[in-house]
């Protein structure tokens, strides 16, 4: 993997995750807590985009959707019990990021 293809595969990844993290806090004003700001969500896409990265290169392209929730669902901090919305909101960002990641990588 060229470190060209995992850029051209994290600013799609980044776009995603600052894009919902706009839309939460314009449309959801109680999940705005989400978001910690630009610099941790463009980190967060990075981590993620690394982590597709070893998925799709190394152990397998089927199944993407379901890795990804997975990821969302211990994102979200389920140990804290987050309430539906978050939680929902939270395995999204991680399924379209996988999605992106699937389009870009696969």
């Amino acid at each position: 993997m060229t470190l060209s293809r995992l850029v051209l595969a994290w600013l799609p990844v980044a776009l995603w995750f600052l894009v919902v993290g706009w839309a939460v806090n314009r449309w959801i004003p109680l999940l705005s807590r989400l978001e910690g700001g630009i610099v941790w969500t463009v980190s967060e896409a990075l981590l993620v985009t690394l982590f597709g990265s070893l998925w799709f290169d190394s152990l397998g392209h089927g199944g993407w959707w379901l890795l990804f929730g997975l990821v969302g669902l211990l994102a979200a901090g389920l140990p804290a019990r987050p309430g539906f919305r978050a939680l929902a909101i939270s395995v999204l960002r991680y399924v379209g990021a996988g999605a992106l990641l699937a389009w870009r990588l696969a």
